[in-house]
């Protein structure tokens, strides 16, 4: 009998990442258009006793990491007695938090004391008038208030995520680099993925990561490999040499890292998808209470998940195996 999520590629499931909601407070450009979109009502999200009842069934079989995401989770109410519900769970040893910053300052204790682990915030641009412009209309004084509340509170690692986007804020590779000199801070360089977009303008803002080497080099700045970071995933790590901190590389479309992959996401309304990238769903919440039923189903996904995203075929524009998924990034959960 069949006891741990492992895949027919004999990769191991240890983690899963859950959307709280489909909710945001920012429209960035990558993620969500101005207006128009339409969100689940309350009613239809899953409760935090089902999403516990779901991770409870799950730790059995080996998941050991859980990251809370959304569209924006600080929008969920009362989302630190979530954290304290799960990290209740025997065998989770592990919770992080994605968020945008603007509403975590004055929770972060609260989310700390509940046995939230570490957190990656969201910015972009290190410039007020960029960063409103990439969000429309986010306060960058809230986000950098978020950034310093995190080390205050203890939490650790803290990543900060930022997307990199030809001729919107490539210029200030640089000055995110050098943050990583004076505090331990773990800056994120994300590739512009193809996530929910039914046509080819992604490709206009695309930019490989190698981009940020070469802008290290013209510095003078020496760059060593980084290792010891908890939860760095699909990140490549590096270090400028004499930094405290450390930035990581995310490229899911030039060099994707479907190989070593050991995420399963449950999104708000309650569907278990077995990849960020393909359209396969399965909705779980009609089996909450029925646990040999829970195992089966995402038994199921596991069965289907396919050995790669294939991100880099739809940069070239060639033929695919799968169907890409149409849900946008903040209804998926990233």
């Amino acid at each position: 009998m069949r006891e741990k999520l492992v895949d027919r590629f004999n990769r191991i499931h240890d983690y899963l990442r859950i959307s709280v909601t489909d909710k945001c407070n920012l429209r960035c450009v990558y993620c969500m258009p101005e207006e128009g979109m339409e969100f689940e009502p309350d009613e239809r999200l899953l409760s935090f006793g089902e999403i516990a009842e779901v991770v409870r069934v799950l730790a059995g079989m080996g998941v050991r990491k859980l990251r809370l995401t959304g569209g924006e989770p600080m929008l969920r109410k009362d989302l630190d007695r979530l954290v304290a519900m799960l990290s209740a769970i025997p065998g989770i040893e592990d919770i992080a938090l994605t968020t945008n910053g603007i509403f975590f300052a004055p929770k972060a204790e609260k989310l700390k004391a509940a046995g939230l682990t570490r957190v990656n915030i969201s910015l972009d641009s290190l410039r007020a008038d960029r960063f409103a412009l990439i969000t429309r209309g986010g306060d960058i004084k809230k986000v950098l208030a978020a950034v310093d509340a995190a080390l205050r509170v203890g939490l650790d690692p803290i990543k900060l995520n930022v997307v990199l986007m030809k001729g919107i804020n490539d210029d200030e590779i640089e000055d995110f680099l050098a943050m990583t000199f004076d505090r331990k801070l773990n800056i994120r360089f994300i590739e512009y993925m193809p996530i929910g977009h039914d046509d080819e303008g992604w490709k206009t803002k695309y930019l490989s990561l190698n981009t940020v080497f070469e802008r290290a080099a013209s510095r003078g700045w020496e760059v060593e490999p980084a290792s010891g970071i908890t939860g760095n995933g699909p990140a490549e790590n590096h270090r400028l040499k004499g930094a405290q901190g450390t930035f990581g590389l995310i490229h899911p479309v030039s060099d994707h890292f479907c190989e070593t992959c050991n995420r399963l996401r449950l999104t708000a309304d309650g569907n278990v998808k077995p990849c960020l990238y393909w359209s396969d769903e399965f909705n779980v919440r009609s089996r909450i209470g029925d646990d040999q039923a829970v195992r089966d189903l995402f038994f199921r996904a596991l069965d289907i998940k396919p050995e790669n995203h294939e991100m880099a075929l739809a940069l070239d524009s060639a033929n695919q195996s799968h169907t890409p998924t149409v849900r946008r990034m903040s209804q998926i959960g990233g």
